[in-house]
């Protein structure tokens, strides 16, 4: 009866409807049916639908059950096998409050909960609710098992004699590497293009004493101080060398910091007094000046005079080094894993990625596997500075590593693991390392770029709302919404390849130095090794630059160069003196204004053309010339009043091109609106656009 109710209701709601979808309803044969209709036509015939909507005096009314609030206890997490220990320390409680919430079903602290119900219960007895997580790791524990680090100090009952370690030191051009030349007996220097030092050298000498010393060559020149820092790291005594007749320079005191950060003894080796200028005295007296107390003026240092290029008092300098080795008590333990320190790296044709290494713990010997770094290798060869073959390399001694994977970089300590296994396992988790850091620091790159984002919005933020509904005019054409590269400064893009990591490392932080804005410098790419196909791609790409340092192009490269631009350099300062160069190339021609001449307006009086009023100045030249076609400036009690170029310029009647100094003359100018007055100064001059150089200074 009530469903027949329902349809004479929906009828009579919609007589009006169209026939079809009404004989449609009533011959609907089930629910379902009935449902797609009455949707087709929206209606509805549930009863929840004809509900009496509540007064207001009824919503306001009180319930009569009133429901408690959803329980929100703390959320603590847990995991599975948790221990009652471990459960006590999530609670931070003690364990006898464990104890309780289990009902003192448990009395071991070391009792494992497997039951996650029985877990449960107790925690909802304290009140709490709790989250199942993945049992926590000890990072520190995971990071003593994925890394290697050194081992600690070996006692002295372990150490043995060792050769010492000595790094050469001193300003550009005073005899460092001549002095190593005479002591080894070879011809070094001839080796070194412009006689500069460009690379750390390390090598062994063996004295006539039977003594063996290993050397460190640094070089002296500015754009190295990274390489003379890490050379003073790994020396035990430094010879700082000090020409007689220069005495002491900049980079000496550079060099004498740096020994005396990483506490190094120093010994000075006072050069050049076969030159006609050596001043031994005042060379001294410029070292104690620099805080160096040699043993002639009181002091502990000695200060051996020689002459590297004449071969004089050299066995008095190797035996003051041998004297302080021994006072030293220089020794290293032979045993066990090899620690050492990375002197240079570079890329072999034929050989190879090679590093030089100093050893400075255990021995080296064909087949260890070594770690620098993010680099591993599996010993290969053994070579020491002659190019002979070594089987085994013991402490305080150079040698040449053939083997590497990947190309460790100069200043990386090198420590020995026992198996490639091992080895993956530490560069794998030290380049997470490095991936983690870069992140992070990229990560407070971006959130400073957005706080200084902010701070213009809000600035632009609070002008619009100063303004309130008004705008400021725009002044000049609309920018487009894409600007040109061309609107920008010139920029230089260049590519450096090197043919050791120490000398490319120079002239990268060489190439730091540059922070002009009128031109970008920008570096596409750098590395070690010869010229690649990759390299004249991405020359070609960005049209730049590339700088090879005493690398060469591979014979099967050689066509496709035809268009590349590649130059060839073997000295560091010739290559930033192209680079300079090319800057300047880059840099647009600026507008500079030349002074010819000065005049003083002795007289105004007017002429007449047709009928106007034409104002001329007579005027006396006082300074330089005057010239008709340049521009003049009008200076009134030394303020700018005017300026304009000149229509006629006469001198007794007679129009003339230029007028000399002490002339006297009656100029015209082209905008007849100018204004001068009787007394006024003009200054004749000219604009012309000269090439601009760039403020860059490498130090150098």
């Amino acid at each position: 009866m009530a469903a027949y109710t329902r349809c004479l209701q929906i009828q009579n709601l919609f007589l009006n409807s169209s026939r079809k979808s009404w004989s449609l309803y009533k011959k609907s044969r089930n629910k379902f049916e009935t449902m797609q209709i009455t949707h087709q036509l929206n209606i509805h015939t549930t009863s929840f639908h004809f509900k009496r909507r509540k007064s207001a005096d009824e919503r306001k009314s009180v319930r009569i059950i009133e429901y408690s609030p959803k329980a929100k206890g703390d959320i603590i997490d847990i995991w599975r096998d948790i221990t009652l220990t471990e459960l006590a320390k999530v609670f931070n409680k003690d364990i006898n409050y464990i104890y309780d919430i289990f009902l003192n079903q448990y009395n071991n602290p070391n009792m494992v909960i497997r039951d996650i119900k029985v877990l449960q219960q107790a925690i909802h007895r304290s009140g709490k609710r709790m989250r199942i997580i993945a049992k926590p790791t000890d990072t520190n524990e995971a990071v003593v098992e994925k890394d290697i680090h050194p081992r600690p100090p070996p006692l002295k009952s372990q150490l043995k004699p060792r050769p010492p370690v000595v790094t050469v030191m001193g300003h550009i051009d005073h005899g460092k590497t001549t002095l190593l030349d005479a002591l080894r007996n070879s011809r070094v220097v001839d080796q070194e293009f412009g006689g500069i030092t460009q690379h750390i050298g390390a090598f062994s000498v063996s004295l006539n004493s039977g003594a063996q010393i290993t050397f460190l060559d640094t070089p002296g020149h500015a754009a190295f101080s990274a390489m003379r820092s890490r050379g003073a790291n790994l020396t035990d005594i430094v010879v700082l060398v000090v020409a007689a007749d220069d005495g002491v320079m900049e980079q000496t005191v550079e060099s004498i910091k740096m020994a005396r950060h990483a506490k190094v003894p120093i010994l000075v080796a006072i050069n050049k007094i076969d030159s006609p200028k050596a001043d031994l005295a005042r060379t001294e007296k410029m070292l104690v000046e620099v805080g160096i107390q040699v043993e002639n003026l009181g002091g502990d240092v000695q200060a051996i005079p020689i002459s590297a290029l004449k071969r004089q008092n050299l066995d008095q300098l190797t035996e003051a080094l041998v004297l302080q080795a021994d006072l030293l008590e220089i020794g290293a333990d032979p045993t066990g894993p090899v620690e050492a320190v990375v002197v240079e790296s570079k890329v072999h044709p034929f050989r190879g990625k090679l590093c030089t290494v100093v050893i400075q713990r255990g021995t080296l010997k064909k087949g260890d596997i070594l770690v620098a770094g993010t680099s591993m290798a599996k010993v290969r060869a053994l070579k020491n500075d002659a190019g002979k073959v070594l089987h085994t390399v013991s402490p305080g001694y150079p040698v040449e590593i053939e083997g590497w994977k990947e190309l460790p970089s100069a200043g990386e300590q090198v420590l020995q693991v026992g198996t490639e296994k091992r080895a993956r396992e530490v560069l794998k988790f030290r380049e997470e390392e490095e991936s983690q850091m870069k992140m992070k620091s990229d990560a407070e790159v971006i959130a400073e770029k957005e706080q200084q984002h902010e701070v213009e919005y809000k600035e632009k933020l609070a002008l619009k709302r100063q303004l309130g509904r008004y705008k400021v005019k725009r002044e000049g054409p609309r920018k487009p919404e894409i600007s040109k590269d061309d609107d920008g400064p010139p920029s230089l893009n260049i590519i450096i390849k090197a043919d050791v990591d120490g000398t490319l490392e120079a002239i990268l932080d060489t190439i730091d130095t540059y922070d002009s804005q009128d031109c970008k410098m920008e570096l596409v790419h750098y590395g070690v090794g010869s010229i690649s196909e990759n390299d004249i791609e991405l020359a070609e790409t960005f049209q730049g630059i590339i700088y090879a340092f005493n690398v060469e192009v591979p014979p099967n490269l050689k066509e496709s160069i035809k268009t590349t631009s590649i130059k060839h350099f073997n000295v560091i300062y010739k290559l930033v003196d192209d680079i300079k160069e090319e800057i300047n190339a880059r840099l647009p021609a600026k507008e500079v204004e030349e002074i010819l001449g000065e005049a003083v307006v002795l007289q105004k009086f007017e002429i007449s053309q047709g009928k106007r009023k034409i104002p001329v100045a007579g005027c006396r030249c006082t300074k330089g010339l005057l010239k008709k076609n340049a521009q003049y400036r009008v200076v009134r009690n030394g303020s700018l009043v005017d300026k304009g170029t000149l229509s006629t310029m006469k001198h007794l009647k007679n129009e003339v091109d230029a007028v000399k100094l002490d002339t006297e003359c009656g100029i015209q100018f082209s905008d007849k609106t100018l204004s001068f007055e009787q007394g006024d100064t003009l200054v004749c001059y000219e604009t012309k656009m000269v090439p601009q150089k760039t403020d860059w200074d490498p130090g150098f």
